[in-house]
């Protein structure tokens, strides 16, 4: 426990800087899209969505609709601004926030289910599949694509289409176009983590025939630049040459070992 205590003591680096960046922007584009995300994917898993995720998602579903009401009223209190009129649309965040307490009503005797007898699924952190007819557009069968682009440009579009015809106010619609960007932008999170894991072992197996070249002296300044290397000194002794290739085969292999428990402590 004390190696541990001492690492979690160290000042944040530029690897943990990165991570927790990532995970904020995560967790926010998480907690505005989650009411969007509950129509996309209406099979979701039971630990897909976290327990502070969907609180913070409720809060907010809450705080909008108020924030809007108090928003058009102050709009009105204005001098010379007219008789408050309602905005345009049939419906708006307070029938957003209604349908989204409802689902999720839904979900949760679904998702209880599922906690209770836990057979009933395999993997508890899968967003389940697309709806249907996302198979009939072009690229639709590809997971990513769908998740990244397809599902994001159709909330989009459709926001903008209903709001053109009047059935949602702009409010909602403002609403919905946030949250294709950032269910874009979530998405492509969870795709980067595991591309970035992958590249990062790919990054240290190329750096092996480097470090042996290094080790030998015969590395070139070409040979190092892709690792940020610089030679070290014709008269250095052996064995602080072998002290320093086994450094920074260390702190390679304690990189790549860092990367692959962050992930697993995500999943």
């Amino acid at each position: 426990m004390q190696p541990q205590q001492q690492q979690y003591n160290q000042p944040m680096g530029i690897e943990q800087l990165h991570e927790f960046a990532i995970n904020v922007v995560h967790m926010a584009c998480s907690i505005v899209t989650m009411p969007v995300e509950i129509i996309l994917r209406p099979q979701y898993g039971t630990r897909y969505f976290p327990i502070p995720v969907t609180f913070f998602s409720a809060i907010l579903m809450i705080l909008l609709p108020f924030l809007s009401g108090m928003a058009t009223g102050i709009t009105h209190m204005i001098p010379f601004s007219g008789p408050a009129m309602p905005p345009p649309g049939l419906f708006g965040l307070a029938s957003l926030s209604s349908l989204y307490f409802f689902l999720v009503l839904l979900h949760g005797i679904r998702l209880y289910r599922r906690m209770i007898y836990m057979d009933l699924e395999q993997h508890s952190q899968y967003e389940g599949p697309a709806l249907p007819f996302f198979r009939m557009i072009p690229g639709g069968r590809s997971f990513w694509l769908t998740r990244i682009v397809l599902e994001p440009v159709f909330v989009f579009v459709l926001a903008s289409v209903l709001e053109s015809i009047s059935v949602i106010q702009s409010g909602l619609s403002f609403y919905l176009h946030i949250a294709a960007l950032m269910l874009a932008m979530r998405n492509f999170i969870y795709w980067y983590r595991v591309w970035e894991l992958i590249r990062s072992w790919m990054d240290v197996a190329a750096a092996g025939p480097i470090i042996s070249k290094f080790a030998n002296n015969k590395a070139t300044e070409d040979d190092l630049a892709p690792i940020h290397l610089a030679s070290l000194p014709k008269d250095l002794s052996p064995d602080m040459r072998q002290a320093a290739v086994s450094y920074i085969a260390r702190v390679l292999g304690a990189f790549t070992t860092t990367k692959t428990e962050i992930k697993e402590e995500k999943q």
